[in-house]
């Protein structure tokens, strides 16, 4: 086996990128991030049944899979060399390898239709008992425990693929299995259920989310309500639902959430975690951009850095050492979420979000528990799913349930920025006459109209504006907005950051009738529009800007300095 250092093999070990198999990282050459002792305070915090609830790509899907490794029938002590846990001798002679493990994820359930999803669940369930097809020559078990083993494997004969569970049969499909293997082994069962609630959020924005409510319900109460064969039970998930949805009578439950100082450090890598992997690779100096970009999630008490951003990231710069940090946990959800929110948001809410991005705290109640039926009925459930989910988190400590909630991180502020952006343009297209009339401003040379009409957009949208960054940077935000309203006219060969005679302008529109049209922006830090005007025009005379205008044929000139700051602005155009 690879050393974590890298003594023992020619090569560094790899970035686990997307690999959540504990027993692969381990035999295959990857860099593991220590969290055995996850098992240890487990058991020493014990708990019929757990639930763990964190953000996506928090590494819950590799723990969860650690944990199959430890306490399974069969497990390779060698996989352990050189981790925390086997420090601990007499937990790992009383727990490694002395149970039988079922282990499910229900990350992919997803389908556009009830019986889709119950299809999958199906198979999930149906392969995880296909581990165990020795129970049909168990001489531990009669012939109708074998019998219902096998109703649990059957397989649809006639399309032959897909499992065929009679409903029955499927809601009481993992109490089933576990009695049967604690019979067979004479020793009771951990189950493991990975992303248990992503079957819910499909439902839910399928509209089946009643009949998988009530699917879930029956199968979970089953196998975890008084089921003597139960050792002990581990779940994951994204959201906390209540109780009343899924969890009914369930008293034996504890849920580590969030906010919860137990078990913090287990999920996420914390700093000493991030700092010992950039040693490794030798890569110190990413240190502060890796930070800025992808810690600032608190859990419990403790700052913690999002595992997926870091280990892409990470991986990225072996390759190419210059690479610039970007928003990798982008890739990984739809952000859905953040699309509703702005939709629901009234003008209040809208100032809320602009001091957010700006770096600010908002103080708000977080529910912890919600039904899916309930997410969006209120703006306020919103502000409690975004704290679950991971686009925000709280800063110092919560006052009951109202936390100060705060963007944790800069790659969480790009994905909201560029969610606010998208939502403006779909909102300013709405009003075509009004789009129109200000793109034709630009052609006509009426700076007044372009100036009156911009103020009125700058006071519909929600800033993102950055109070901690240079001018440059702030200026993204009013150079964005102006490119998407401009980008509406298709028959505009519109460009940003276009190469133009010795630099390059910010922007710059061709249109079919020979009309060339170029725009500077500056933000006026001090307010002085006027003074901002006057620099942007300078800029494009210094830098002839034009040239490019000119040499592709342009016959009408428009040169316009526009000046930003906060919701107001100025335009002037050289004569």
């Amino acid at each position: 086996m690879m050393d974590q250092d890298g003594r023992g093999t020619a090569l560094p070990l790899k970035l686990p990128v997307g690999i959540e198999n504990f027993e692969e990282i381990r035999t295959k050459g990857f860099y593991y991030v220590d969290k055995t002792y996850l098992i240890k305070e487990m058991l020493e915090n014990w708990g019929k049944v757990n639930l763990f609830t964190r953000p996506r790509r928090f590494g819950k899907s590799l723990n969860m899979n650690m944990l199959k490794t430890f306490f399974e029938y069969g497990c390779d002590s060698t996989l352990f060399d050189g981790l925390k846990i086997l420090a601990e001798k007499e937990l790992c002679k009383e727990y490694m390898g002395r149970f039988p493990v079922i282990s499910i994820t229900l990350k992919d359930i997803d389908s556009r239709d009830f019986e889709g999803a119950r299809a999958a669940l199906c198979s999930v369930i149906g392969n995880e008992a296909l581990r165990f097809r020795f129970l049909l020559e168990s001489s531990r078990l009669n012939e109708g425990e074998k019998e219902q083993y096998s109703q649990l494997i059957e397989v649809d004969k006639k399309n032959r693929q897909g499992f065929v569970m009679e409903e029955e049969v499927l809601r009481g499909s993992l109490l089933v299995l576990s009695k049967i293997l604690s019979r067979h082994y004479n020793q009771k069962v951990i189950l493991l259920i990975d992303e248990y609630d992503v079957p819910l959020d499909k439902a839910y924005w399928a509209d089946y989310y009643d009949e998988m409510v009530n699917l879930i319900r029956n199968l979970f109460s089953r196998v975890l309500k008084g089921n003597d064969s139960l050792e002990f039970a581990v779940m994951t998930g994204c959201l906390r639902i209540a109780k009343e949805s899924i969890f009914t009578g369930l008293n034996n439950f504890k849920v580590y959430a969030v906010p919860d100082v137990r078990f913090q450090e287990y999920f996420g890598f914390s700093d000493e975690e991030v700092i010992a992997m950039l040693e490794y690779y030798g890569l110190t100096n990413a240190h502060f951009a890796i930070k800025e970009w992808y810690d600032g999630y608190q859990i419990g008490n403790t700052d913690i850095y999002c595992p997926w951003d870091v280990i892409n990231y990470v991986d990225l710069l072996k390759a190419e050492p210059d690479a610039r940090p970007r928003a990798f946990w982008i890739n990984t959800s739809g952000n859905d979420i953040i699309r509703k929110f702005l939709k629901m948001a009234k003008q209040s809410t809208r100032g809320e979000i602009e001091r957010l991005v700006a770096g600010e705290c908002i103080a708000k109640k977080v529910k912890e528990e919600l039904t899916y039926r309930d997410l969006y009925k209120s703006i306020e459930n919103v502000w409690s799913v975004l704290f679950t989910t991971g686009y925000l988190t709280k800063r110092g400590k919560a006052e009951g349930n109202i936390y100060q909630l705060a963007i944790p991180n800069r790659e969480i502020r790009e994905i909201f920025a560029e969610q606010i952006l998208e939502w403006f343009q779909d909102e300013v297209r709405k009003d075509k006459t009004r789009l129109d009339a200000f793109c034709d401003a630009f052609v006509s040379a009426d700076a007044e109209a372009i100036e009156t009409q911009f103020t009125v957009y700058l006071k519909k949208t929600i800033s993102i504006r950055d109070t901690a960054v240079r001018s440059a940077r702030k200026e993204n935000f009013y150079h964005g907005i102006l490119i998407g309203l401009l980008s509406y006219r298709e028959d505009w060969d519109v460009s940003s950051n276009a190469e133009s005679g010795e630099g390059y302008s910010d922007i710059l529109v061709e249109t079919e009738d020979e009309t060339g049209i170029m725009i500077e922006v500056k933000y006026a830090e001090d307010g002085d529009l006027e003074e901002g005007c006057k620099e942007a025009l300078k800029q494009i005379r210094s830098r002839e800007y034009a040239s490019r205008l000119i040499e592709d044929g342009m016959k009408n000139i428009r040169k316009y300095g526009i000046a930003c700051w906060k919701k107001k602005c100025k335009v002037k155009m050289q004569i």
